[in-house]
């Protein structure tokens, strides 16, 4: 399967202009900091960037709900502060889920723009 995947994608860059191999080269598969960096690239970076300082606010709260947890005596305020622990990690978790869910879409993005790549390339090489 590799090799045939290979195939593919010399006869591609061979139908290809080198500006748009370039382009094609930029969207091959990425690692994991990769993915974490197109996060902060592209129109809603502002976005993801106030995404993690609400993450680490939250995280700074959760810290102080645990300590405060240790130090009540009643019983009430017990349960009160255990709440706000586990408002804090729901709230941490949905933040990262969403987070999550973008690097999904730059992912899909990036592959639909490969597909169309390939479609454009291919149907111009038959015109000839």
């Amino acid at each position: 399967m590799k090799t045939n995947m290979e195939d593919i994608d010399k006869l591609i860059k061979e139908t290809l202009t080198e500006e748009e191999a370039k382009f094609y080269d930029e969207l091959d598969e990425q690692n994991l900091f990769q993915m974490l960096g197109g996060l902060f690239k592209g129109k809603n970076s502002w976005v993801a960037l106030i995404m993690n300082v609400m993450n680490a606010l939250v995280f700074g709260l959760l810290i102080y709900c645990i300590i405060q947890t240790f130090d009540v005596e009643n019983t009430n305020d017990l349960i009160l502060w255990v709440g706000g622990v586990l408002l804090c990690f729901l709230t941490m978790s949905m933040l990262k889920i969403y987070m999550w869910m973008q690097i999904h879409r730059n992912a899909l993005m990036r592959e639909l723009k490969r597909l169309e790549l390939q479609i454009s390339s291919l149907s111009g090489k038959m015109n000839e």
